[in-house]
């Protein structure tokens, strides 16, 4: 049995900084994308990071502040955010997919996690 978990979240200031992890389970075969989606009440799910074999992909508003890394080793994914801004307030889901990255389209992921809330204020 596939399972993700999301941990890291939390409360922080503008200008703070978090890291997000994921650790999975179960998971077998070819090392695939791996992402981070975040979404906000009231708002469509987002994704913020992906990676894969190929490299590391962000979305524009996280660019130079956010950063995206597995341990394979470990079975774990992260995400390094620097400089929190309040419209980075969202849950944030981690995802895995057996197929390479492709635009941040959720529904090219196969698994997901329960999420971690982040919660910055101004």
């Amino acid at each position: 049995q596939v399972q993700l978990a999301e941990s890291g979240g939390g409360s922080v200031q503008a200008g703070g900084s978090l890291r997000l992890s994921c650790t999975t389970s179960g998971l077998t075969g070819r090392r695939g994308c791996m992402g981070w989606f975040r979404q906000a009440p009231g708002k469509e799910r987002e994704g913020v990071a992906e990676i894969d074999p190929g490299g590391a992909y962000y979305v524009d508003s996280v660019k130079g502040r956010f950063t995206i890394s597995r341990d394979n080793t470990k079975n774990s994914l992260y995400l390094q955010m620097h400089t929190l801004e309040p419209g980075d307030t969202a849950m944030y889901y981690c995802g895995s997919s057996q197929r390479w990255c492709l635009g941040m389209n959720d529904a090219w992921y196969d698994y997901w996690g329960q999420g971690t809330q982040v919660t910055v204020s101004s």
